[in-house]
């Protein structure tokens, strides 16, 4: 029988294996950096280069609208942007400066703007520059001259917008729209007298126009670029007249004159134009008005009286909700932290559902069930009663609270139950030992641990009911109204939707976005203030504690 016999290796074969493997490790390694550095470079490319695409479309838009200030600042981001992404030197820049970007427009560009708005009279009669106001008063102030020249007209359509081709009197056709002035058009169709084909264009008919005639009686065609050149208009969508302006600018002067009347109009610093007798044009410009719409908010009256009500209801409003809401939501988690309380998760997960449901929709749903004649409340939890919850200044800010509670003790609630949970203890142990009871706990050792995790969370509570427009503007929309303010406010109105009445966004109101600009900037110093003061003493408590 023979004895099996070791296995011999080739010693020089294995080395030489292993030599190879090693020297072709590192080339594989290699490559496959390789792979990895160019795929990460044409990702890197093609990023920058939908930043670069979006970038450049933000500078043609700056360009055509002549904001030089955005066009400078979006210039600089994009040249920051592609030095970041392509240098190795700028690595952390890689990840901040996205952050950075949208904080420098949605925030400091935001900022700025507002405080400049709030040191102008920038409103109705004043939202434009100056130069835009002259253009403006030379078209709005349009008549027919007597005795012009008429032209036969076509109205035409490119996709949604009109168009008028006119033919002269030299034989020419002139194509123009409602932003391009007319241009000579040489390979039109004249028929009869009358243009019936114009290249890039829908010729309409009769059944179009009409479907279409106060667009086309309303359509504005400039005769050139100088608006002093006038315009050519319609009736009946067949023949054209040229309308100029009645108001003549005298550039040298910088006086607008009333051909008609003979009356000059110079401009004052209020951003108008003014004749000697005081009759001022309809149409101004945005000039500064240093601190008048601050001194206004204050010693208006039609102003004043109403922002003294409502910022004294604004305080007691974001004090209250904080204080209803956090009681609200520190006693239901203390008594769903409870361990011998069965069923614990199915009752907190039915306290969070207000919490899952949008603010403006819930707030939209209470508003109906709240209504006087048909609301839930009144007609089946009051028994048919007629109570005005929505249209008595008392009860509505009753009913403000009451939903904001119903809205806003869920995150209390939330925030509550983790910070309990979170609490040592071996110090609610020390307390039980050293004979305290339940209140004694609660009162000196409970309270004093849940504020040092909450107190911050309270406080941004209180600035986000202070801004609390979603809520107001859907239960209520600020009313019952003052009866003896001038502006439309309300009782339940707070100072954000103040600011959003006096803007005139909302139509109630004449516009007036400097005076609403400059109470933005008072809102945000109150606030600023109350979170100082607050924070100053929320780390008094964290040293005691």
């Amino acid at each position: 029988m023979s004895t099996p016999q070791p296995a011999v290796v080739d010693t020089a074969t294995a080395g030489s294996r292993d030599g190879g493997d090693a020297k072709r490790r590192p080339r594989t390694a290699d490559r496959s950096h390789a792979r990895d550095f160019s795929r990460g470079f044409v990702v890197k490319l093609v990023l920058m280069a939908v930043i670069d695409a979006l970038g450049v479309y933000a500078l043609f838009a700056a360009w055509n609208a002549e904001a030089w200030g955005i066009f400078a600042a979006m210039a600089a981001l994009v040249l920051v942007a592609n030095w970041v992404y392509f240098s190795r030197r700028a690595l952390p820049l890689k990840y901040i400066l996205p952050g950075l970007a949208f904080l420098l427009v949605f925030q400091i560009y935001v900022v700025a703007y507002t405080g400049y708005v709030a040191f102008t009279n920038y409103g109705d009669g004043h939202n434009s520059t100056k130069e835009q106001a002259i253009e403006a008063l030379l078209i709005q102030n349009e008549r027919r001259v007597e005795g012009s020249a008429s032209y036969p007209l076509t109205v035409l359509a490119d996709g949604d917008d009109l168009a008028f081709a006119i033919r002269t009197e030299d034989g020419d056709v002139r194509v123009g729209s409602a932003e391009e002035p007319l241009e000579t058009v040489d390979d039109a169709v004249v028929q009869g007298g009358t243009v019936t084909e114009v290249p890039g264009y829908q010729v309409l008919d009769r059944q179009a126009v009409l479907a279409r005639q106060n667009d086309v009686t309303n359509l504005r065609v400039p005769i050139s670029d100088d608006p002093e050149d006038g315009s050519i208009r319609t009736q009946d969508a067949r023949t054209g007249y040229a309308y100029t302006s009645t108001l003549v600018y005298d550039e040298t002067a910088d006086a607008m004159t009333d051909a008609a009347t003979g009356t000059v109009y110079t401009p004052n610093d209020r951003g108008e134009f003014e004749a000697d007798s005081g009759a001022k044009l309809g149409v101004g410009w945005r000039v500064g008005v240093g601190f008048e719409n601050f001194t206004t908010a204050f010693s208006d009256s039609r102003y004043a009286q109403p922002f003294f009500k409502i910022l004294l209801w604004t305080f007691a409003f974001a004090i209250l909700s904080v204080a209803t809401t956090f009681a609200l939501g520190l006693f239901l988690a203390i008594v769903f932290n409870d361990e011998r309380l069965r069923g614990r998760k199915v009752y907190r997960t039915l306290m969070i559902l207000p919490y899952a449901i949008p603010g403006f929709l819930a707030a939209l749903l209470w508003s109906g069930m709240l209504n006087r004649s048909y609301g839930f409340v009144n007609q089946v939890l009051l028994g048919g009663a007629q109570i005005g919850w929505l249209t008595d200044p008392v009860l509505a800010k009753v009913a403000v609270l009451g939903v904001n509670l119903w809205l806003g003790f869920p995150y209390m609630f939330l925030i509550c139950t983790g910070a309990l949970q979170s609490l040592p203890g071996d110090v609610l142990e020390a307390a039980k030992i050293d004979g305290a009871g339940r209140w004694r706990t609660l009162r000196s050792v409970t309270l004093p641990l849940l504020l040092v995790s909450t107190a911050p969370l309270l406080i941004s509570s209180f600035a986000f009911n202070f801004n609390n427009f979603t809520l107001i503007y859907m239960l209520t929309g600020g009313g019952p109204r003052f009866a003896d303010a001038s502006v439309p406010l309300g009782h339940t109105d707070i100072l954000i939707s103040m600011v959003y009445s006096v803007s005139g966004i909302d139509g109630t109101a004449s516009k007036n976005f400097g005076l609403a600009s400059a109470l933005s900037i008072i809102i945000f110093i109150i606030v600023g203030v109350v979170s100082a003061i607050a924070f100053r003493r929320t780390r008094k408590l964290e040293e005691i504690s």
